[in-house]
């Protein structure tokens, strides 16, 4: 059985956008943590969930690096809250209309995901963060696929149109 190339495309933009919406939904809880607990909670609760890993090498830099985080997070509170959220409900809404093909939310994935990824491009060549340049990458091929489904679903429409 030979998978055409069209399915594929459109099989991975699937795949991309599932992966954008759990991204908005981890944001969303991400942001409601942050708005709920205060910034002593938010150390603690961090210190807490990886304590094994702690007790297991004390110098674990993955574990440090995110209560590193959460410490810069929680001095940010209201800012933090306020991104974590707007981004999570913005990607849902984007999300849940693409999946059930509404023209409109094409055109508005690809200015906003877009967006994201210039930004982020440019806290790469300040900050070096290899996984952001990964999740940048990961934006881009958001946009360009988002924008090859978008030409195709005009495509459909305007033969549907002439059938008519």
């Amino acid at each position: 059985m030979k998978i055409s190339r069209k399915t594929l495309l459109h099989d991975t933009f699937r795949v991309a956008i599932v992966l954008k919406g759990l991204d908005g939904l981890m944001e969303l809880v991400g942001g409601s943590l942050v708005w709920l607990l205060t910034p002593e909670a938010m150390i603690h609760l961090v210190r807490r969930l990886f304590q094994h890993q702690l007790g297991a090498d004390p110098k674990y830099f993955a574990v440090h690096y995110l209560i590193l985080a959460t410490q810069s997070l929680a001095r940010q509170k209201w800012f933090a809250m306020a991104f974590l959220l707007t981004h999570g409900v913005t990607k849902v809404v984007l999300v849940a209309a693409l999946w059930l093909n509404q023209l409109w939310a094409y055109p508005v994935m690809i200015a906003v995901v877009g967006g994201f990824a210039v930004y982020q491009a440019e806290r790469v060549v300040a900050t070096h963060s290899a996984l952001l340049a990964l999740l940048t990458l990961f934006d881009v091929l958001v946009v360009w696929l988002t924008w090859r489904e978008y030409r195709e679903q005009k495509e459909i429409r305007a033969g549907e149109g002439k059938r008519e």
